[in-house]
């Protein structure tokens, strides 16, 4: 059974909370979550695995010839199985649920800056959902058709985690930062408006985001419901999808959103 992803915070890290409730017995679903050739099935990339504690986990993504190393934290069949991978905590907490297991996964952002690295919660909580609903259709015994339509499903956890809303900073300066996956950073260039306070900056690790900034003027919420609006229309964009104008009724109710709660940075 499918959930949505959840953002929580551990410390000051972000944190991604997914569940999913399966119809198999824990060794089953360790054995799922553990096994390179199970992997290979719903994991995003070829999986190579010495299965202890301070055990190394390589990954190699497809169309890459590099592979990363982590490191595994807790092997504990059938119930965890963390390890870190480029600085993120990824935990796989299986438990007994009925005739079934409830399979509770967790992954920390471990890198960098707590805000940059909180960007990338959208696109990461799509993807994994995609993974874990495959791995329930392997468990299963069924096909796995990858889902089409990525902007709206990241788009759909941008807003609801508010990753989209811009902030007023402490010098009167709006300000909005907006996650755009991997893409080439010339095209992403080529979409931006004609006009100043544009910049696009690519990080190895955290991918391509673009920040915004301008002078507050006479009405900041108006001002950045407009912006608020430009950036969804790039971040579609980037992803070939052209999104109509907002609706008068999602303009109001965007600029009653930042009078009701404004944003500081």
């Amino acid at each position: 059974m499918s959930g949505r992803a959840k953002l929580q915070t551990d410390g000051e890290r972000p944190a991604l909370r997914l569940e999913r409730r399966l119809k198999h017995a824990p060794e089953k679903v360790w054995h799922a979550i553990t096994n390179p050739a199970e992997l290979e099935h719903w994991f995003p990339a070829k999986v190579d695995v010495e299965l202890r504690a301070g055990g190394a986990i390589r990954f190699t993504f497809p169309g890459q010839d590099d592979t990363t190393t982590g490191r595994v934290v807790t092997a504990d069949p059938p119930r965890e199985f963390t390890f870190v991978w480029n600085d993120d905590t990824l935990r796989w907490l299986i438990s007994p649920d009925g005739d079934g297991s409830l399979l509770e996964f967790t992954h920390t952002f471990g890198r960098g800056d707590p805000a940059i690295a909180k960007l990338a919660a959208g696109r990461t909580a799509a993807g994994w959902d995609a993974c874990l609903d495959a791995l329930a259709a392997r468990l299963a015994g069924q096909d796995f058709a990858q889902p089409q339509e990525w902007h709206a499903r990241m788009a759909s956890y941008v807003e609801e985690f508010g990753l989209d809303d811009g902030e007023v900073l402490d010098d009167g300066t709006i300000r909005f930062r907006r996650d755009l996956v991997w893409k080439p950073v010339d095209e992403v260039r080529a979409l931006l408006p004609d006009e100043p306070g544009w910049h696009v900056l690519q990080d190895p690790a955290e991918g391509t985001r673009v920040e915004f900034t301008e002078a507050a003027g006479d009405d900041v919420p108006a001002q950045l419901a407009r912006r608020h609006e430009q950036l969804d229309k790039l971040f579609a964009a980037t992803h070939g999808v052209t999104l109509p104008d907002w609706p008068p009724e999602r303009v109001e109710a965007v600029k009653k959103h930042y009078a009701e709660h404004p944003t500081q940075g």
